[in-house]
C-alpha cells in the first residue's frame, strides 16, 4: 500500500495538542516537506486549491503560508507561485523566538537536558551587563537543546534575580527559559550580536561536533521595561544551522 498522503490526510494523522488552525496547516506541510513527499523546488497548491482542499479560511491559509516562507520552508514567486525551498534549519536572526517552538515547526520534536542551574556571584562584566552591581547575586543556567535527539543549541544564560527570583525553582526539560522568561517578564526591546566562532573541547561535545567544525554564536540581552531580564551566549552547530533574517524599509 503507497504511504503518500494529501495533506488533508497528514493533519488528520498528527497528534495535536490544542493549536490554532493555522499552527496544524503549518505542521502537516513541514511534515510532507520533511518526509520528501514534496520535494524542493515544487509547487505547492495555491491559497486558493488549499482552502478547497482543508476547508479552512484564505486567512488561515495565507497566515500557514506566509509564515513558513518568513521561517524558509516555502519560496513564494510573485505571478508565479509557491514552491518547497531548498534549507537545511535555521534560527532567526532579526527576532527572538522559543527554540522549542522552532522546532516543532520542522515537525520534529524538541527535548533539552539542564546541565547547571544554579545562583552565583555577578562579575563585574555581569552584573553590568544585567544592571547589577558586581557581587550581587544572579542565576545562572547552561541547556543544551535537541531535535530529534541531535544537539542543536548550547544555551548559556544569565538572570536578573530582580525580575524573575523564582528562576531556579523551574523545570527546563518541561519548559524553555525563553517560554517562562516570556511569561514573568515580556520582552520590550532586545538587542545581540551575531559572530562564527570557534569551540572549547567540551562545547564541541556538547553537540557533537568535531574539531574545526565552525559555530554560530548569538549573544542576546533582553529588556523588560527599563531592566534587563537576561543575558544569553547560544551556540549553534554552523553545518546544521543557517540564520535567517528580513528588512523591510521605512520610508
Amino acid at each position: 500500500m503507497s504511504d503518500h498522503k494529501t495533506l488533508t490526510e497528514t493533519i488528520a494523522s498528527l497528534s495535536h495538542e490544542p493549536a490554532p488552525l493555522y499552527q496544524q496547516v503549518k505542521q502537516g506541510i513541514v511534515t510532507l516537506i520533511r518526509s520528501g513527499q514534496w520535494q524542493p523546488r515544487q509547487r505547492v497548491p495555491s491559497e486558493s486549491e488549499l482552502v478547497s482542499e482543508l476547508g479552512v479560511s484564505r486567512m488561515t491559509i495565507n497566515r500557514a503560508l506566509r509564515e513558513l516562507t518568513s521561517e524558509g520552508f516555502l519560496l513564494r514567486l510573485q505571478g508565479v507561485g509557491t514552491f518547497v525551498a531548498e534549507m537545511k534549519a535555521f534560527t532567526p536572526m532579526l527576532e527572538v523566538h522559543n527554540i522549542a517552538d522552532e522546532i516543532a515547526s520542522r515537525g520534529h520534536r524538541h527535548a533539552s537536558e539542564v546541565l547547571f542551574l544554579r545562583a552565583e556571584r555577578a562579575g563585574v562584566n555581569d552584573a553590568r551587563a544585567l544592571g547589577l552591581p558586581p557581587g550581587a547575586t544572579l542565576f545562572h543556567s547552561r541547556i543544551i537543546h535537541f531535535d530529534n535527539q541531535v544537539p542543536v543549541q548550547l544555551e548559556d544564560r544569565q538572570v536578573n534575580p530582580l525580575i524573575a527570583p523564582d528562576y531556579l525553582q523551574q523545570d527546563f526539560t518541561k519548559l524553555t527559559p525563553h517560554a517562562w522568561l516570556t511569561r514573568v517578564a515580556p520582552l520590550t526591546a532586545g538587542e545581540h550580536v551575531v559572530e562564527a566562532v570557534s569551540t572549547s573541547e567540551e562545547e564541541r561535545q556538547l553537540l557533537q561536533i568535531s574539531a574545526g567544525e565552525p559555530c554560530l554564536q548569538i549573544q542576546r540581552r533582553t529588556w523588560h521595561q527599563q531592566s534587563v531580564v537576561t543575558c544569553a551566549r547560544l551556540l549553534y552547530p554552523g553545518a546544521r544551522y543557517k540564520m535567517f533574517g528580513r528588512f523591510q524599509s521605512s520610508s
